[in-house]
């Protein structure tokens, strides 16, 4: 069975990556949460990496903040898609982990989202939309929910509008 494996550099990427998972949950995609970081763990990433793939996991999320190379060296150990999540932490506030998440070389790509929250959210987005190329029924779920968004904007523009 198809799941998508969220990865974190360290635990205090949780509240960010839950947004994530979500998304994820909301639209019915089976996920694997783990904390593993490319620099501290980095044989037990790399194992990790060839496991899941094994098991038959679709595509990686990886959250990481400052040096982010979580991303970079999952992708260095696969062929699935691998969307990297910058975390907005430490002094320059996500900008380091942007940089580090984006700036990755040629054949070894990531595809990168927004910091923070956003970011974290739209990587399942991302990944939704990637699995939903070979299946109908979540093309519909992401169709119904961008419905729900456009009734959500609508919905706050009226209660904008009674009030002038």
């Amino acid at each position: 069975m198809s799941f998508i494996a969220v990865l974190m550099g360290s635990e205090s990427d949780w509240p960010i990556m839950q947004k994530c998972t979500e998304v994820l949950d909301r639209l019915g995609i089976g996920f694997e949460v783990r904390v593993t970081s490319a620099h501290r763990t980095p044989a037990a990433t790399a194992a990790y990496v060839a496991d899941a793939v094994e098991r038959g996991c679709a595509l990686f999320i990886c959250g990481a903040g400052m040096a982010a190379h979580l991303a970079g060296a999952v992708a260095a150990h696969c062929v699935r898609p691998v969307i990297g999540v910058p975390i907005n932490s430490g002094p320059l506030s996500g900008f380091d982990a942007l940089l580090a998440t984006v700036q990755m070389p040629g054949g070894i790509p990531v595809a990168t989202v927004a910091v923070g929250g956003a970011g974290a959210r739209n990587a399942a987005y991302l990944a939704a939309q990637i699995l939903a190329l070979g299946d109908p029924a979540l093309q519909t779920a992401l169709e119904a929910d961008r419905e729900r968004n456009r009734e959500k904007v609508q919905a706050q523009n009226a209660r904008v509008q009674s009030e002038l």
